[in-house]
């Protein structure tokens, strides 16, 4: 059954960024939660049949998540989170990479910046994701990886968590 609640998906060449809409079937706190729980997190972040895999996170400006990408046939991706602003239940910012299992930063791929915004409606949470690239090579680098496919999938993933906390 196709959800009626909104999903955008934006790449803007121009300012290089992609923009996500997603509104979700729940309140503000839970969707928070989901977003900023180490816990939660692993139960939705990589699209299936992938899993994440949180070695160590300190959600706090300054902090950060050290986190795998794990794929079916045992393969790892390793990513970093660093945590720059937080406006609870309204806002946070970080900068995401590419390093490896002790949280390296893998220069071949780009660092990008995420905004991510909360806002409560009438039983829904209408989360907004700018992610903004240096480059519009890195832009590109990332859409050719599939991060449209993933990370579409991976809300799905979410929106079926939040069905199962609500």
């Amino acid at each position: 059954m196709k959800s009626n609640l909104s999903f955008e998906f934006t790449v803007n060449k121009e300012t290089k960024t992609v923009e996500v809409k997603r509104e979700f079937g729940a309140g503000l706190s839970l969707v928070w939660k989901v977003w900023t729980d180490q816990e939660l997190l692993d139960q939705w972040w990589a699209p299936k049949p992938w899993v994440s895999k949180t070695k160590s996170m300190e959600f706090k400006v300054g902090g950060r998540r050290l986190y795998a990408m794990c794929g079916p046939e045992g393969e790892e991706h390793w990513a970093l989170a660093d945590y720059t602003v937080i406006s609870p239940k309204t806002n946070f910012k970080f900068l995401d990479a590419f390093c490896d299992k002790d949280g390296n930063l893998n220069d071949e791929f780009p660092r990008s910046n995420w905004n991510v915004d909360f806002k409560e409606g009438e039983g829904t949470t209408m989360v907004n994701i700018l992610i903004k690239h240096k480059e519009l090579s890195d832009l590109e680098k990332i859409i050719a990886m599939g991060f449209k496919e993933g990370f579409t999938t991976a809300m799905d993933g979410l929106d079926e968590l939040l069905k199962t906390k609500a």
